[in-house]
């Protein structure tokens, strides 16, 4: 199965986030949804787990 990745960095905030989650589709998914609503005031929803799984890039394999 291969990893996903959510970056902070590729979005504009207030707060220049520059916090980078990865794992498992369905654990990015939570963790960025819990760091959305703590840290940049999001309201937890169906529609902003939706928007953070369209965001979702494939980690890159390390050499």
């Amino acid at each position: 199965m291969t990893r996903k990745v959510a970056d902070c960095r590729r979005f504009p905030s207030e707060t220049d986030c520059s916090l980078t989650i990865t794992g498992e589709e369905d654990e990015v998914i939570r963790a960025a949804s819990e760091h959305a609503v703590s840290v940049h005031k999001h309201k937890d929803s169906p529609a902003l787990r939706e928007q953070i799984r369209q965001m979702l890039e494939d980690e890159q394999a390390s050499a």
